[in-house]
């Protein structure tokens, strides 16, 4: 290995969002998490809403508004032509009997 490109791998001070404090080994002196194993729902077998963003509350208020809104019936969609290399015009054929009378 190289000397003197790697970072220091030091003793860091985790906090969680619920509030749970622990210290682990990084790079970094503090850590910022939201979840931690105090907190998260697969370690504590509590159902809890993990809301990132807002989502859950985004999707809340869209599932309000589409039901109080009446259903409104959609139009069918109008198709475009199929644009493509133009077709050529059929050629007229003369049958044998009309070949014949003009000899």
């Amino acid at each position: 290995m190289k000397k003197d490109i790697h970072p220091q791998y030091e003793e860091a001070t985790v906090h969680c969002s619920c509030g749970n404090t622990f210290t682990t080994r990084s790079t970094k002196k503090d850590l910022h998490v939201e979840l931690c194993s105090q907190c998260h729902p697969f370690y504590t077998g509590k159902q809890k809403l993990v809301d990132s963003g807002g989502r859950v509350d985004r999707f809340k208020r869209r599932l309000e508004k589409r039901s109080a809104e009446p259903a409104k019936p959609k139009a069918p969609k109008a198709r475009a032509p199929k644009a493509g290399p133009p077709k050529p015009e059929p050629v007229a054929v003369a049958s044998e009997a009309e070949k014949t009378d003009e000899s």
